[in-house]
């Protein structure tokens, strides 16, 4: 079954903006989505890794790429289709709560 790499994107604001009782159902969506093997996590703080010319690691902390919305999280989902990734991810917090999800199908190299 193809895999897709999922990027949750919100802030606080939108979270607390959105009504508890949907807030709540996407809690429990994420939980359920956890229970069926989903791999699934919480961002950290990044580190950007560069080995120009393999000369020598050089580490930079903070994210490489900007966004208006901070990242909150990423998973591994499987789906059998693009559609079924969107169904899947448009029920998570960040979608519902004023945030959003990119989906990006997992190529195999």
């Amino acid at each position: 079954m193809p895999k897709f790499v999922t990027i949750g994107y919100g802030d606080q604001a939108g979270y607390d903006r959105t009504p508890v009782a949907l807030r709540d159902a996407a809690h429990a969506h994420d939980a359920q989505l956890q229970k069926e093997g989903v791999l699934m996590g919480i961002a950290g703080t990044p580190v950007q890794v560069r080995n120009t010319g393999a000369a020598g690691v050089e580490t930079t902390d903070g994210p490489y790429l900007q966004s208006p919305l901070p990242v909150a999280g990423f998973a591994i989902i499987e789906a059998a289709d693009l559609a079924q990734a969107i169904a899947i991810v448009s029920q998570t917090p960040c979608a519902v709560a004023h945030g959003v999800v990119e989906v990006w199908p997992l190529e195999q190299a």
